[in-house]
């Protein structure tokens, strides 16, 4: 059990931290193309500059005996994620964390993939920028050349797993990875978070499991040694190029990236991110039948009022709204409420649970954000609001009324004990005329957790209309005269 939580700014509880999981998992598919590109790059330069860590730790340390070497190389390489957490880079084996969004409905399976695709792209690039600066630096000649023979016998080793093998030490590795990145949640403090990864990074790194992103920079660079290593480094460290010849681009594809891509995506994807879903978010949505994002709310009156107050939501909604579904392309979503003159609409799943709202505001800041070049194949799911207002259908119309033009928190500011933090001169009347209120002007409306329709400020206008008595047929002063 939490020792504390997140009201003290120490520690947050499980509970807890899956929300800032999901956020985080969330977080991944909002951002643009070029900001992944370039977090991606990033992660994948900080991953190789760790592996120069622990080569150069563990290089010459023989006799200080196995396994304190090769602990003494982990904690080294934690650096790596601790500059990712820090930084904000993107990883790839931290972003299939992104599979709970995807359980969340939040995205959309190709949505998933376009992201882990974009890191797992951009983590090469950054890995490949780092080793030609590490080849023209000839840091393989460091120690005699020992550096370099280090990193050569760890890159052949990779290389001589079976593909099981290869697909358990992938597995395990991101295991660790996302439970590390998993630790990150439960506190907001930088230090604390950087501390949190160190051990199950060390025990990785140090016990041999493989990590994709890290390989694509490791096995690499054993490569270009084998290939562009001068006579001088083979003459000095006793070896040949021959006896490295089986660390080839082929064989690294094929007998190690691969199958380490595969199990770091089950270990992080499944093993952490949609078990921990399974286990703090699934029972509540399967309880609720309503997907998280969307809160009804609860409208209760302040005043006492001669209106007909037994008028409900359900009696002067519309039942038959535009909606769209999370798959809609956006440019058909686009389309359809420019048919009906709307400019934005709710958004339903096949079970018709509201999900989201999508409107052309939220469009032309994405638009802004993509420079005005749309993402291809983009859909309704990658721009909708997730944070809905919704409200019940059995709600009074009295009530709604008031809850539209009304804060009831700026009309009688008191603390959660009910005691008031600001006393003035003014009426209620007179207060309620001068406070600012920012309230939606549309109203998805729900029953039993199920979307039956929508209320505008408008339905609301003419359900109040009677109030002022019959309609009036006015006759304008020139037709009087006439």
């Amino acid at each position: 059990m939490a020792t504390a939580s997140s009201d003290n700014g120490l520690l947050f509880s499980p509970v807890e931290m899956m929300a800032e999981a999901e956020k985080f998992a969330l977080s991944k598919a909002k951002k643009t193309s070029s900001m992944i590109f370039g977090l991606a790059i990033m992660a994948g330069a900080f991953i190789g500059l760790a592996f120069l860590f622990y080569i150069t730790v563990t290089t010459g340390s023989a006799d200080a005996g196995w396994g304190i070497s090769r602990l003494a190389g982990g904690v080294a390489f934690s650096m790596g994620l601790i500059l990712i957490v820090i930084c904000g880079g993107e990883l790839f084996t931290s972003s299939v964390l992104s599979s709970i969004s995807w359980a969340n409905k939040q995205i959309s399976f190709g949505k998933m993939l376009s992201i882990w695709g974009k890191v797992y792209i951009g983590n090469f690039i950054g890995a490949m920028f780092l080793l030609a600066i590490v080849a023209a630096a000839g840091l393989y000649q460091l120690d005699n050349g020992q550096w370099g023979l280090n990193a050569l016998h760890i890159a052949q080793h990779k290389l001589h797993h079976t593909w099981l093998q290869a697909f358990a030490l992938g597995v395990l590795c991101n295991l660790l990875v996302c439970l590390a990145i998993w630790l990150t949640f439960s506190s907001a403090n930088a230090m604390t978070k950087a501390a949190m990864t160190v051990l199950p990074v060390a025990m990785f790194v140090s016990t041999g499991f493989e990590h994709c992103v890290a390989n694509m920079f490791m096995v690499p660079l054993g490569i270009v040694i084998q290939n562009f290593a001068s006579p001088e480094f083979w003459s000095a460290t006793g070896t040949t190029a021959a006896q490295f010849s089986d660390l080839t681009p082929m064989h690294f594809l094929t007998n190690n990236l691969i199958p380490v891509t595969f199990g770091n995506i089950i270990g992080g994807s499944v093993l952490v991110g949609l078990a921990n879903w399974s286990i703090y978010r699934r029972p509540q949505l399967k309880a609720t039948n309503v997907t998280t994002i969307t809160q009804t709310t609860e409208i209760t009156s302040v005043k006492e009022t001669t209106m007909n107050s037994n008028i409900i939501i359900k009696d002067i909604m519309n039942t038959q709204p535009v909606t769209l579904s999370v798959e809609m392309p956006t440019s058909v979503a686009l389309d359809t409420l420019m048919e009906n003159n709307m400019i934005s609409a709710p958004v339903i799943d096949v079970e018709q649970r509201l999900v989201g709202f999508f409107s052309v505001h939220d469009v032309m800041v994405d638009l802004w954000c993509q420079d005005y070049l749309p993402e291809a194949g983009q859909k309704v799911v990658d721009l909708m609001t997730r944070d809905v207002i919704a409200i019940d259908a059995n709600e009074k119309l009295v009530d709604v009324a008031e809850y539209l033009c009304i804060d009831k928190d700026q009309l009688y500011p008191t603390t959660s004990m009910g005691i008031a933090t600001r006393f003035s001169t003014l009426s209620v009347e007179e207060r309620a005329k001068a406070i600012k209120v920012s309230r939606p002007q549309n109203l998805p409306v729900l029953e039993n957790g199920i979307f039956i329709g929508m209320l505008t400020r408008v339905d609301v206008l003419k359900a109040m209309r009677p109030i002022y008595g019959e309609r009036l047929n006015v006759v304008t002063e020139e037709l009087a005269t006439a």
